[in-house]
């Protein structure tokens, strides 16, 4: 016990009285705005994505943007999220001559990662909204399009609503990769305190509590937007 009271004063002094918490605190700062920011961007692209591969391919056009589509989301879907971190920041952008801060690079990958994923969600809420809500839609005179935006993915929303609270606590646990290109997460805060008071014990378990609260809260978040969501359904 009073081995570990010495880890726990090395730490405490670290990350009190040497402003370590500073750094812990940037760390959760960009981990939250890594996710949060990477989920929105996947969202905007998956569902681009899905309501492509949804569409009537009657024509020659939206069959080959079905396809590119497909290449897209087996691509990032076949690939671990570091490669394709690793792959971003050191060739694609030296190669093509932008110079990208790390975070920045993180969050646009984080978020075409997740439009990947978010894509065959968005397709499979689509899928549940009753076909007639399309028909009735078009009868009133609406476009595919409008009808697919305003009537038909509000729906799919609130049916996918938990599957994107999911892909929001994948995103938030797979930022401990990006200090692979020098960005600072949680992970790199920790790492920095237990580096420097040589002791990793304490830093690594506050971190794994860290993380488990930001997941709760998460849920619990997740778990109110249902219930609002409900509660308006049963007023309809």
């Amino acid at each position: 016990m009073g081995n570990f009271d010495k880890k726990l004063q090395k730490f405490w002094e670290m990350f009190y009285v040497n402003d370590g918490y500073t750094k812990v605190l940037t760390g959760l700062q960009n981990t939250l705005y890594i996710a949060i920011v990477g989920l929105a961007i996947g969202i905007i692209i998956g569902t681009v994505i899905a309501i492509v591969e949804v569409f009537p391919k009657y024509k020659r056009l939206p069959k080959i943007l079905n396809s590119l589509c497909r290449f897209y989301v087996g691509m990032f879907r076949g690939t671990p999220v570091v490669v394709q971190l690793l792959v971003t920041y050191y060739v694609v952008l030296p190669l093509i001559g932008i110079n990208m801060p790390a975070l920045n690079v993180c969050v646009l990958v984080f978020g075409l990662n997740s439009g990947a994923y978010v894509s065959e969600i968005m397709r499979g809420g689509i899928m549940s909204v009753d076909a007639g809500q399309m028909e009735a839609g078009r009868a009133l005179g609406l476009s595919y399009q409008v009808t697919m935006l305003k009537v038909v993915i509000p729906q799919a929303v609130k049916n996918i609503l938990p599957t994107l609270g999911n892909e929001l606590i994948a995103l938030v646990k797979e930022t401990s990769v990006v200090s692979f290109v020098g960005a600072a997460d949680l992970y790199v805060a920790f790492n920095y305190i237990g580096t420097n008071s040589y002791e990793f014990m304490v830093p690594y378990l506050v971190m794994a509590f860290i993380y488990i609260m930001v997941v709760m809260i998460i849920a619990l978040l997740i778990k109110t937007m249902e219930r609002r969501l409900r509660k308006s359904d049963r007023r309809n």
